[in-house]
């Protein structure tokens, strides 16, 4: 039984071959990969129904790339003929999508004119600022996207513009900011820069705290959200190592 009955068997082989790809590229709880390893085709067959398997959905959702991709050539043709705000503002949200910051911003700048009221295509161009840690630039249209709607995307415009703060030399405003967002909101990137924050200030044990919020999350969380906080995770378990032991 374990990882040696997968080698006699070329199917075997194959099942325990994907799981271990699978974990490496996901990188779920260690404890999984001891249950490939000891129980072999029968611990991958296991880790691949419950850890693999839902991961179909994003597979279907990175199929949705091609299409994008699609539409963006379409758009960056289009523009050329019809430079239009909207053309721009929607081939901006594509390349965001994309993660192309640096283009998506170049359009957002194209599609924002003087009589843009909305608040979307100038928080989507300061995520993309921030994307890029351009901060400075970031701060002008968040600060415009709070003073307009403070609760904006649940909260975060108001944890990323604490960010923009800290990263632009005002540290007395991050902390003001950073002190309000984090009492309504509890979306892990904004703990995680809170805590790096405070680790920047040389406030280890408030930067540790916070870092520790975004893990003790994980055991109540369900298994989907859990893999969407996989990096939020990493993070903070990356940020405590630096810190060291209390």
């Amino acid at each position: 039984m374990g990882i040696f009955s997968a080698l006699v068997n070329p199917y075997a082989f194959l099942l325990v071959a994907l799981a271990i790809v699978h974990f490496i590229r996901r990188r779920p709880d260690t404890y999984w990969l001891y249950v490939i390893l000891f129980l072999g085709p029968l611990g991958a067959a296991i880790y691949l129904v419950v850890e693999a398997a839902p991961d179909l959905g994003l597979l279907r959702q990175s199929f949705k790339v091609f299409p994008r991709r699609k539409r963006i050539h379409e758009l960056e043709a289009a523009v050329l003929d019809n430079p239009s705000a909207g053309n721009y503002e929607e081939l901006a949200d594509l390349y965001m999508e994309d993660k192309n910051f640096a283009k998506a911003r170049a359009c957002y700048d194209r599609a924002i004119s003087s009589r843009t009221d909305s608040p979307d295509p100038f928080y989507r161009r300061g995520v993309c600022e921030v994307e890029l840690g351009d901060f400075a630039a970031a701060l002008n249209d968040l600060e415009r996207v709070v003073k307009s709607n403070p609760g904006y995307d649940f909260h975060r415009a108001r944890g990323l513009l604490a960010h923009a703060y800290a990263n632009t030399n005002q540290p007395a405003r991050a902390e003001e900011l950073f002190s309000q967002v984090t009492v309504i909101s509890t979306l892990s990137e904004t703990y995680y820069n809170y805590s790096s924050f405070l680790a920047a200030q040389g406030r280890n044990a408030e930067a540790r705290e916070w870092a520790h919020r975004i893990l003790a999350k994980k055991p109540t969380m369900p298994r989907y959200l859990r893999r969407r906080e996989r990096p939020w995770f990493r993070k903070a378990s990356a940020l405590l190592s630096r810190l060291g032991a209390e």
